[in-house]
């Protein structure tokens, strides 16, 4: 299986960047993990709601050079539906089943997505009610993906 995470920006947090690369290390067995990043657009903390629109389109185009013809597409989305991780899991394993083995997530930046570009999911995911920095949620994202291969393999990690 291919995972792919998209990604709006330029992770800093070395914190955040170890515990990416260990669940990336710990998910070798299950699958291949790539995390693509690209640029976010500056946006001035006073930016228009228009402005604001025209920077997300701009990171929506980024993103869609990045995406593969074929991939199944879920998209992090605070409005997305909220599966728990067995849920989540068996979506993945069904997947897998159906042929489908090349997954992208995409996390976008600040300011969000633009509709057009979140159109395209195939899927919109919640992973809490809670918000969290766009940052943070790779780290919880690279958890929570590493937690579903485990569930899958009816390994212990989970419980």
């Amino acid at each position: 299986m291919k995972i792919t995470v998209l990604c709006v920006g330029k992770l800093k947090e070395k914190y955040l960047v170890e515990g990416i690369k260990e669940y990336t290390k710990r998910m070798t067995p299950f699958a291949k993990v790539e995390i693509i990043e690209v640029a976010d657009e500056p946006c001035p903390d006073n930016a228009s709601q228009a402005l604001e629109e025209k920077i997300r389109q701009k990171e929506a185009d980024k993103l869609l050079k990045k995406l593969r013809p074929d991939t199944f597409l879920i998209i992090l989305d605070l409005k997305g539906k909220m599966l728990s991780s067995e849920e989540m899991a068996r979506k993945i394993q069904d997947l897998a089943i159906s042929g489908k083995s090349d997954i992208t997530f995409i996390i976008g930046g600040s300011i969000g997505l633009a509709p057009t570009l979140v159109q395209r999911a195939n899927l919109l995911l919640s992973l809490s009610n809670l918000t969290f920095p766009h940052q943070l949620v790779r780290l919880l994202l690279m958890e929570q993906i590493y937690r579903w291969f485990k569930i899958i393999h009816n390994e212990p990690y989970h419980k």
